[in-house]
């Protein structure tokens, strides 16, 4: 069920203005400048940077901006020190969410957070409470093209060890363990395959589906704001939107 739902959520943020592509930035800005300081600017020798290069050039950051600021947060290390906290939460008709925040300063974020889940009829809870219905992979998404041979994508893919391989009409999802996620997309990118996504993410064991308008309506009030906010990096969510 996780490429259904990651599709539909790249398909409604694509829906967004053009403005939403400079929060992503900003947001993938965010993630190049603590893995820089956690293990250095050398993507060589650090894998989680070089994994959020690949990302950034998933979604299309131009390389100047990359390593712009890599080089910004090499060289400056009283740079912002942001931490990455999780929160957790049910939305209207019970969707159960997970909001992926990086912050340098956790009690404003949080309040946000409670804010907007009050306003839009849903219910953050603590730590733990609906993280039981996601697992943590590695997601890689590739366009489906005619040039592209699925036998040989799926090949490659496993014998990296991805641990699973599905084929939809609009694209590929390759998934793999967090640890094989570096290894896998790597290979993937050396044989020739250019990424509509990749990282790690939290994967909706199942889906759900919502039969009241009210509650799609306050729901989708509720998702947007949260990744409007300038400390959210993701916001993982088991509806199915589409």
């Amino acid at each position: 069920m996780s490429g259904h739902s990651k599709w539909s959520n790249i398909k409604h943020r694509k829906e967004k203005s053009d403005a939403e592509k400079g929060k992503l930035f900003s947001r993938i800005g965010k993630e190049l400048v603590m893995a820089t300081k956690q293990g250095g600017p050398d993507p060589e020798s650090n894998i989680k940077l070089k994994d959020v290069i690949a990302k950034a050039k998933a979604a299309n950051m131009p390389n100047e901006s990359i390593l712009r600021t890599i080089k910004k947060a090499a060289g400056d290390m009283n740079l912002d020190n942001y931490e990455e906290i999780y929160y957790e939460g049910y939305g209207p008709g019970g969707v159960a969410i997970i909001v992926e925040a990086m912050t340098d300063n956790r009690n404003r974020t949080a309040g946000d957070i409670r804010h907007y889940f009050d306003r839009f009829g849903g219910n953050l809870g603590q730590t733990g409470c609906v993280s039981f219905l996601f697992e943590k992979k590695g997601v890689i998404l590739i366009e489906r093209t005619e040039d592209i041979d699925v036998e040989t994508l799926m090949t490659v893919a496993i014998n990296y060890g991805a641990e699973d391989f599905n084929v939809q009409d609009e694209y590929f999802e390759i998934l793999t363990a967090p640890a094989d996620f570096s290894t896998v997309r790597e290979n993937l990118e050396n044989n020739g395959y250019h990424f509509i996504s990749a990282g790690i993410e939290m994967v909706p064991q199942t889906t759900i589906k919502l039969d009241n308008p009210k509650d799609e309506e306050m729901l989708t009030k509720l998702i947007d704001n949260l990744e409007d906010m300038d400390d959210i990096q993701n916001v993982y969510y088991n509806w199915d939107r589409e």
